[in-house]
């Protein structure tokens, strides 16, 4: 069995920007620390929900050593190095391994795509490149590649491949994967409203955009699963689904930055092409952080 890189929540971290657009390292130690005090089980930065393909080269260097600087140890620090450039993505994942990260996310080539076989080429010259624990990122609603059960079993055979993040949707899917795959690749949800049917069937946990605004939350659902307590569990995460939906009414993270915001976190706007929700989508989004019993400022 490979050994996990953490169990339970780790929170898909924004990167909050400043009035001038330029990254906010003061309010991203604040939320690192806010995340770390309500039970985050380990922090995952520069990806989607940070907005990794705006950030330059530089910024993305650095958001990354800043994290780890802020979260000393605490908990793992897991960075988004994925790229449709293979030698790019070693490029940033040796960066990332320099700056001390624990582990790497790494999303499927995008745009220029590639197929199955090409999913499996990629992955083995990062791995081999890279001598870290990696985490493969299956997302195909934003990169139009889904990585087959029978490649996640080929990917299985790489020894720092040790998991995946499964956002396909496709409860099925993930049946297959784990018969082919055992404990030879661990499964996390990439989708919050999925956490309890994941890990029913083995999943380690979530990697999580709920988590920025219920941190204890939801670590606790998956703390729960790990117990064996599924009806808590379930209850919780039925709870939360408006809340959930509200913040994907709009593309991710354009709603969980207003979250923020509303929650007195100034994490700044979305960098365009990224843009504010609409009034009426975003009322909403207030009205259900009130449900769930955030308090709105």
């Amino acid at each position: 069995m490979k050994k996990p890189i953490f169990t339970g929540s780790a929170v898909a971290i924004v990167t909050p920007f400043s009035a001038d657009g330029s990254v906010n390292y003061r309010m991203l130690k604040e939320l690192i620390d806010f995340q770390i005090e309500n039970k985050t089980d380990a922090i995952v930065v520069t990806g989607t929900t940070g907005e990794s393909s705006t950030l330059s080269p530089a910024e993305h260097s650095e958001v990354i050593e800043k994290t780890v600087e802020f979260v000393a140890h605490r908990v793992p620090v897991i960075a988004g190095t994925g790229s449709n450039d293979t030698q790019f993505a070693i490029e940033h994942s040796k960066e990332a391994k320099a700056s001390g990260v624990d582990a790497l996310l790494l999303v499927t080539p995008y745009y220029n795509k590639t197929s199955q076989r090409g999913l499996v080429a990629h992955y083995t010259a990062i791995a081999e490149a890279v001598d870290l624990p990696l985490i493969a990122y299956n997302v195909p609603s934003r990169t139009g590649v889904n990585i087959a059960p029978s490649t996640y079993q080929k990917l299985s055979e790489i020894p720092n491949l040790v998991a995946a993040k499964e956002a396909n949707g496709n409860i099925s899917s993930v049946v297959e994967t784990r018969h082919l795959c055992g404990d030879a690749l661990h499964v996390y949800s990439g989708n919050d409203d999925q956490i309890v049917p994941l890990m029913s069937l083995g999943g380690l946990g979530v990697i999580s955009v709920l988590a920025n605004v219920m941190p204890r939350e939801t670590h606790e659902i998956c703390q729960l699963m790990l117990d064996g307590k599924t009806a808590e569990a379930a209850a919780l995460q039925i709870k939360l689904s408006p809340l959930i939906s509200a913040l994907f009414s709009d593309v991710n993270p354009i709603p969980v930055k207003a979250a923020l915001c509303h929650m007195g976190f100034d994490v700044g706007l979305p960098r365009l092409p990224l843009y504010p929700m609409e009034e009426a989508k975003e009322a909403k989004l207030v009205a259900a952080m009130q449900a769930a019993g955030l308090s709105v400022k």
